[in-house]
Parts: structure tokens; sequence; C-alpha cells
């Protein structure tokens, strides 16, 4: 694994890359690298030994620079796509997980002819009738001034699971790994705090116009993003899978099984 900083219209983007084979931008979700851990995941250590990963920090996120001009999701989605033109990336695979699959799905049905093939985890970004998206604002805010368990309770089937207690303890937890998850939520808030909350309405009407191959998963237990999101996205893109449901793996399925996800990733990058 190597990181580096990527020149991108005048601001610095911070970003891993690591393997060879087809190139694979991968965007981050709020249990993840860059939102929380500096280095790679079991995950994303099993992608890199069969595509060539690179993995942005969304803009204000780890050593990204903070991009002030952002707003809105449109604007996420230029900043990306003038980071693919710093990276030269014309065509390429693309894995998005929680936010990342929102902004994933944007470019996607705005640039259709660059992605070879799509996967989203867990994805925010539409507007399901009676299926709202959790609100992780309201659940950072630590219980009893000292517990985060319903924040891991939203964010992994388990609140008592092991990495959940890791990436988010009660109390003070490793310095570096606290100042990413504010980062995170600060770069969050821009986009999902105020109503539309974590979703483009549009979005829906849209997905038709992805043509790249996709694979939509999700975890049981999500309860971030109710699993009637993945069965919509899953329906509405013309060349998608079934969506595929990852048991005992909630919002941080990545995280939670990450064998299992690498797996169902990879075999799909191959077929």
């Amino acid at each position: 694994m190597s990181g580096r900083v990527l020149e991108v219209n005048q601001r610095k983007v911070w970003l891993l890359e690591d393997g060879d084979d087809m190139p694979l931008l991968y965007l981050h979700g709020f249990a993840d690298v860059h939102s929380v851990k500096e280095s790679w995941l079991p995950f994303h250590e099993q992608l890199t030994q069969r595509a060539h990963l690179i993995a942005p920090a969304h803009p204000g996120c780890a050593q990204t620079d903070e991009n002030k001009d952002i707003d809105v999701i449109e604007d996420v989605v230029f900043h990306y796509l003038e980071v693919l033109d710093a990276l030269d990336l014309r065509k390429f695979d693309l894995v998005g997980s929680c936010v990342g699959g929102w902004i994933a799905a944007e470019i996607a049905v705005r640039h259709p002819e660059k992605i070879r093939k799509l996967v989203l985890i867990g994805a925010t970004g539409l507007f399901v009738e009676r299926a709202l998206i959790g609100d992780v604002f309201m659940m950072a805010q630590p219980e009893r001034g000292s517990s985060y368990a319903g924040l891991r309770n939203m964010l992994f089937a388990n609140a008592e699971h092991p990495q959940a207690l890791e990436f988010f303890p009660d109390g003070m937890g490793v310095l570096e790994d606290e100042l990413r998850r504010y980062q995170m939520l600060r770069f969050g808030s821009r986009i999902g705090f105020k109503p539309p909350y974590f979703y483009n309405r549009s979005l829906k009407n849209r997905l038709h116009r992805i043509s790249a191959p996709t694979l939509v998963i999700w975890g049981q237990q999500d309860n971030m993003v109710p699993r009637a999101h993945g069965e919509t996205y899953a329906r509405s893109i013309p060349n998608a899978q079934p969506l595929k449901v990852i048991e005992q793996a909630g919002h941080s399925a990545p995280v939670e099984m990450p064998e299992v996800t690498a797996q169902l990733v990879l075999d799909f990058l191959s077929q």
C-alpha cells in the first residue's frame, strides 16, 4: 500500500492505492478507511489481490483538503470528475459503500461510458417512501455523555461486535481515529444534514442511464439504510443483478463480513 497526494484544481486529495490489473476506484463510507482508519482494512486488502485499488479520501476527510464550495451532491460529483481527470482514469470499475455508494451512483448516471462495472454496498442516495434513512448525526451524539451504542447499532448488526467497538468506542478513542470520524461527519453534513437527508430525489429516475453491469450488496440487518433502498437500486438499474444480501451483517458489511463481501465483489468483477 502506498499513500500519496494528488493535486486537483489547486487542492490536495489524499489517496491510497495498491495492486495491479484493472483500476478499481473505491469511495468510502462512515465505518471505513479514511473515515476512521488510516490504512486498508481486510476487505480492501482482498481487493488489491486482483485489482489496482485506488481509494481517495472525500473532501475534508483524512489528509484531503476541505472544499468549501461543496454544498450539495452535485458539487461532490464535479470534485470526483476532476479527480478522475487528474488520475487519467477513462474506464474503470467503481465500488462505493454507504455515502460513497451514493456518490458512485451519481457519477454512473452522468458518465455511464466511464464505468466498466459498478458495485453499490449499502448505498444512500435514494428517497424511498416509508423507508427513511437513519439519522446518523443524532446517533453520533453520545448517550449519557460517553456511550456510542446507538451509533454502533445503526452502523453494525451488533453494537458489541469487536470491530464496532474498535471503530466507535465509548468515551475517547484513539485521537487520530477520533479526528477522522469528526471529519467524515463534517463532510456528510454538507450533503446530508439538511433535507433532503442523504438522498437526491432525482437520482431514482436517472438510474436507467447506468449501462454498466451492476452488483448491489446489502447487510441483512442494515439499520441505517433500509433494505428497500437496495431493492430499488437493483430493480431500477437495467443491468443489475438481483440484490445480494449478506447475513449477519449490518450497514458496514465490508467491516463486519470482509471475506464474504470481498468475494462477492471479486467474483462479480471477474465475470
